[in-house]
C-alpha cells in the first residue's frame, strides 16, 4: 500500500535539493509553509539548515548529501520511516555523489515511496496530502 494512502495523519517528508536548486526549494517551502508545518520534516544537512534559517520549520537533519545524507534518507525509506520525498535535483550538472543519488531514487521506486523532482510534481504531491 502506498504510504500516502495509509491514513490522513501526519506524513514524514524528506526534503533534498542540490546546491543550484536550494533557492527553489526555499521558495517552494515558503509557498507551502502552512501545509509543511503539519508534517514531520527530514532533510539532508545543508538543505535542512537553509530551510530552518529561512522559515519557521523544525527539521530533522542528516549529513550533507555528498557526505552521506542521501544514503541516510534512503535508509529511512528502507525502514519505512519516510512517506514521500521532495528532491529538487539538478539533472544538468555533474555531482560527485551521483551513485548515492541513484541509490536514493532506486529506494523510492523499490519501496513505492512517492518522489517529486520538480516544482509542479512537488505541488501535486503536497496538494494530494490535504485532499485525502
Amino acid at each position: 500500500m502506498s504510504p500516502l494512502k495509509k491514513t490522513n495523519a501526519t506524513k514524514k517528508i524528506a526534503l533534498i535539493a542540490h546546491d543550484s536548486m536550494k533557492p527553489l526549494i526555499c521558495e517552494w517551502a515558503r509557498d507551502h509553509l502552512e501545509e509543511l508545518k503539519k508534517h514531520a520534516l527530514f532533510a539532508t544537512g545543508t538543505t535542512g539548515a537553509l530551510l530552518e534559517k529561512e522559515l519557521p520549520l523544525k527539521i530533522t537533519k542528516f549529513k550533507s548529501g555528498p557526505l552521506g545524507g542521501d544514503l541516510q534518507i534512503g535508509a529511512k525509506i528502507v525502514d519505512g520511516d519516510i512517506d514521500l520525498v521532495i528532491f529538487f535535483w539538478d539533472p544538468l550538472s555533474p555531482h560527485p555523489h551521483d551513485v548515492d543519488v541513484k541509490a536514493l531514487l532506486r529506494a523510492t521506486v523499490v519501496y513505492d515511496v512517492p518522489i517529486a523532482c520538480s516544482k509542479s510534481s512537488a505541488d501535486w504531491l503536497l496538494h494530494s496530502l490535504s485532499h485525502q
